[in-house]
């Protein structure tokens, strides 16, 4: 709920004058801005959180709530981040990157996806999300649209609200493989709609847009040239079953001026913590935002570009491997979630999520007595009862479905979902 009236954060400031020697506090109201109290805390985050809590309590938690590969980062990657730290490669960057790391952006993506960028047409940042919000905060003003397909990624929605802007929030059903459709796009456009956020392969469905959908999605944007399309390809290369990346610059040439491609080394090269995004874009915009990350980050760290340097351009041999190995999580989770009492999963073409519905456990009662009366609750009681944390669909836009991250050991994920088979078969 967005609150209406302002909130004032109470806080005691301590003054080096006589009023404050006996250990008085002068207490003062700062007002809390807005647009950030319209902003929910992650509730992945959240989730995660509140298992570390309960297993440094000495509860045996088992923790799918984070979309963090497993893996260690590349050991290449990490010699890079040494060598560059001994040659003094320390300082202050550019806000939109080194050169080196500009040079590697580009050629990733005429590489790779076929799109030809100029210097000044590719940054980075601090992470994809960092992109995500120069961009909208370097475009929306208040009351403008965005429209973001459900399920969604978290941060798209508080990106657009901290920016001030409106988020429209199209459900796309399991039906529809949890895909925005043509015609839902067409019936969402305003005149105030200023962005589509798409996102493929999709956290959390694991949804993949073939090049052919994108296409029909690019066909309605054409006849609506105020629509900017964000295009968040942060999961590109974890694609199974014969799945095919497409991105929507390439696949609608022109919208390219139009469009924000949008990719980072967290997920592939299992780089979370390196905190390096990139993207893609129109020269204006871009210095905008650039402009933007000057006043606010600065640069990003320079011995992290440098490892994204070598995460980019070095061996790819490991990428396939790995990819495999998400393939076989997937499966085994897929077929045990299948198993369990009231739950149906369906296979995701990417990305390492699965998102089960949960519709048929909705009103059953806990051995306690307890009503499950939205997937909320269901995840909580997974948690207390089983000591397994996942996040609720409501947190992505979509009910009653959760999500769970087979990025874990495949020990963990067995006994995961034994319990939630076992959570399941308690309900009444």
């Amino acid at each position: 709920m967005v609150p209406e009236k302002c909130a004032c954060w109470h806080v005691a400031m301590l003054y080096g004058d006589e009023s404050s020697k006996g250990g008085g506090a002068v207490m003062t109201d700062i007002k809390i801005a807005k647009n950030l109290l319209r902003v929910e805390p992650s509730a992945s985050s959240i989730a995660s959180q509140r298992a570390r809590t309960l297993k440094a309590e000495g509860r045996d938690i088992i923790a799918l709530s984070a979309g963090e590969p497993d893996f260690a980062t590349p050991e290449h990657v990490i010699e890079a981040a040494f060598d560059a730290a001994r040659r003094g490669e320390t300082r202050y960057t550019n806000a939109a990157g080194t050169p080196a790391l500009k040079a590697a952006v580009i050629e990733k993506f005429k590489r790779e996806n076929d799109l030809d960028f100029a210097d000044d047409e590719v940054m980075t940042g601090n992470g994809g999300k960092q992109i995500l919000y120069n961009a909208m905060l370097s475009t929306i003003e208040e009351g403008d649209e965005a429209i973001i397909p459900a399920p969604y990624w978290i941060a798209y929605v508080d990106l657009v609200m901290l920016a001030g802007g409106t988020p429209v929030i199209v459900k796309c059903p399991v039906e529809n493989d949890f895909k925005l459709t043509a015609d839902a796009l067409e019936a969402a456009i305003t005149p105030r709609t200023r962005w589509l956020i798409i996102n493929s392969p999709s956290n959390p469905s694991g949804a993949v847009y073939s090049a052919q959908e994108l296409r029909e999605i690019a066909d309605v944007l054409v006849r609506h040239p105020h629509v900017a399309v964000l295009s968040d390809d942060m999961y590109e290369h974890i694609l199974y079953d014969g799945a095919t990346f497409a991105t929507i610059a390439k696949v609608a040439p022109e919208l390219k001026d139009r469009t924000i491609t949008v990719n980072g080394v967290s997920k592939v090269y299992a780089m979370t913590g390196w905190r390096i995004g990139y993207c893609g874009g129109p020269a204006p915009l871009i210095k905008q935002m650039v402009k933007l990350q000057q006043q606010t980050t600065g640069s990003t760290c320079s011995v992290a570009q440098a490892a994204a340097v070598a995460a980019i351009t070095g061996p790819q041999d490991f990428v396939k491997p790995r990819t495999e190995s998400f393939r076989e999580r997937r499966d085994l989770v897929v077929s045990m979630i299948n198993q369990a009492h009231g739950l149906s999963c369906p296979v995701p073409a990417g990305a390492f999520y699965v998102f089960p519905s949960c519709a048929d456990l909705i009103g059953k009662k806990t051995p306690d007595g307890k009503v499950i009366e939205n997937d909320t609750d269901l995840v909580m009681y997974f948690l207390e009862s089983e000591g397994v944390a996942v996040v609720q669909g409501a947190a992505y836009g979509l009910s009653p479905f959760f999500r769970i991250s087979f990025a874990a050991s495949e020990d963990d994920l067995i006994q995961a979902c034994e319990r939630i088979q076992r959570a399941c078969a308690e309900l009444r």
